[in-house]
């Protein structure tokens, strides 16, 4: 007896450890009888309580788009010399198009509750998703330390402002060390603790911070426009950063360029958008959030920015689309901190969100027992840092061959979950079969991989990635803004002829 009683205490202890080490409050998933255990720990388990509402999603999207990134990327496609309503219309159809597929990628984990890359083991195999848990985990460590290195950036201009003594630690030909300055390796050190110490505190944290970044930017935002239209009058906004040089049919193609680029830059966080809708406690409250966070919110914060970065042109004498330069400029410390600060914040949002929670579910994917969520975190945090992400910003040619070629496997990825999901499997899905290894398991397949997941996906990624390396073929450099629509089509229409054919045989 005292035995059993001990052998329970001590199982009680290890599921305790378990779930600390997680970094979720006990009970965050159940572990069913049966599971496996190199499939299972509590981060992976279908969760036992869904409690997001839709402000909560509707939060996430802002911390998404209300970046340095976000900001530059809105401001650009006021610059590609189209009319001021073709951009408009180019936003409304780009984000209705992110909105649509983001609400697909949502419903199986908000069906089921388990994370990205534990829905893949349905079209996959209980193993073979660990082949899309690495790719969306690889491209997501690199974006981490680049936008970690660009939050530094913006704190170093806070810096400098309040001591400009530093100024000679910001010359990396002085104080240099693999290609950054000692204020740099400061700044970048401090911002990659406190990411990593939100990060350790666990979901409940984290979704705190996003609901509070999004709206900060958006007050910060509306002040600095407030300061600048005080500045120059309303007269002098302009809803287009250039001159029109498009119109008619020559603006279609441009407009479709345009309608592409929004839909890449939301290509990553649109993938892994499950690791998020399984916190959902209904799929009306995520599709909701969805809706107020995309096409209402990416809207508005669009119009924003071009009315700040057009004020600019008349104030300082040139085009900034760089919000934190447009701050800088001001003659005051204090909007100058409060700014750069507030953007600071806004890109550690979008970095936990985007480039830390997903790597952290994909490499616990992997080896479940071995590495937590914590853990998986941990992993992609020290990657982002061997990598010298601000050698890889300051160089086109690194980042074109190395996360474009990566980022050609979102699209493939993708058709290939919404084909098994919505097409082959009919939205149904046996939650408990992706958690056990047995042969004779429906997720099993073929010693645990599904082969026409992952041959759907390697042609998909193929076909896209010829435009994006031979970019002076003829047409590829056009062609290479589709790359994601080309693989997404491939891979669902190849995963579906081939899952056909398998049914058959």
């Amino acid at each position: 007896m005292a035995d059993t009683i001990s052998g329970s205490q001590e199982a009680t202890a290890q599921h305790e450890d378990l779930v600390e080490a997680a970094g979720m409050p006990v009970g965050g998933g159940e572990v069913r009888p049966g599971y496996d255990p190199r499939l299972t720990n509590e981060d992976l388990a279908p969760l036992r309580r869904q409690t997001w509402g839709a402000y909560n999603i509707f939060a996430f999207w802002m911390s998404d788009v209300h970046s340095v990134g976000g900001y530059v990327t809105a401001g650009s496609l006021f610059a590609l010399g189209l009319s001021s309503w073709q951009v408009l219309v180019a936003l409304v159809v780009g984000i209705s198009i992110v909105y649509f597929f983001c609400n697909l990628v949502a419903k199986p984990s908000q069906a089921t509750g388990v994370p990205y890359p534990v829905i893949n083991r349905v079209a996959f195999g209980v193993l073979g998703a660990n082949v899309p848990a690495i790719i969306r985990g690889s491209i997501a460590v690199a974006w981490y330390g680049i936008q970690t290195y660009l939050a530094s950036a913006a704190l170093d201009v806070v810096v400098l402002k309040l001591w400009p003594g530093l100024m000679p630690y910001a010359d990396v030909d002085k104080w240099g060390f693999l290609g950054l300055p000692l204020l740099g390796w400061c700044s970048y050190a401090l911002l990659w603790v406190l990411q990593a110490a939100v990060f350790w505190t666990g979901m409940e944290t984290i979704r705190r911070f996003i609901d509070f970044c999004g709206p900060a930017v958006y007050v910060v935002m509306v002040v600095l426009a407030g300061y600048l239209i005080s500045r120059a009058g309303w007269g002098a906004i302009d809803l287009k950063l250039g001159d029109v040089k498009y119109h008619g049919l020559d603006a279609v193609p441009v407009m479709l360029g345009a309608i592409a680029l929004v839909v890449s830059y939301f290509s990553g966080p649109m993938l892994n958008f499950g690791d998020f809708s399984r916190y959902g406690k209904s799929f009306a409250s995520v599709r909701t959030g969805n809706l107020l966070g995309l096409p209402v919110n990416f809207l508005a914060f669009s119009i924003l920015v071009v009315v700040t970065s057009s004020l600019t042109i008349p104030i300082f004498g040139e085009l900034i689309t760089d919000p934190v330069q447009t701050v800088a400029r001001i003659d005051s410390t204090f909007a100058i901190v409060l700014g750069a600060l507030t953007f600071t914040i806004a890109t550690i949002g979008i970095n936990i969100v985007a480039n830390f929670i997903s790597p952290a579910f994909d490499f616990s994917n992997v080896s479940p027992q071995r590495i937590s969520w914590r853990a998986g975190g941990m992993i992609a945090a020290v990657g982002s840092v061997l990598i010298t992400p601000w050698n890889l910003y300051n160089n086109p040619d690194v980042i074109h061959y190395t996360l474009e070629i990566l980022g050609a496997a979102i699209g493939p990825l993708f058709g290939v979950l919404i084909a098994d999901y919505y097409l082959v499997r009919r939205q149904r899905v046996d939650v408990d079969a992706m958690f056990t290894m047995a042969p004779d398991g429906r997720y099993w397949y073929r010693r645990g991989y599904n082969p026409p997941a992952l041959i759907a996906t390697a042609v998909g990624a193929v076909v896209a990635v010829v435009p994006v390396l031979w970019t002076h073929g003829p047409g590829m450099h056009t062609t290479a803004q589709y790359s994601w629509f080309i693989g997404m089509a491939l891979g669902l229409l190849t995963y579906l002829a081939l899952s056909r054919r398998t049914a058959e045989s």
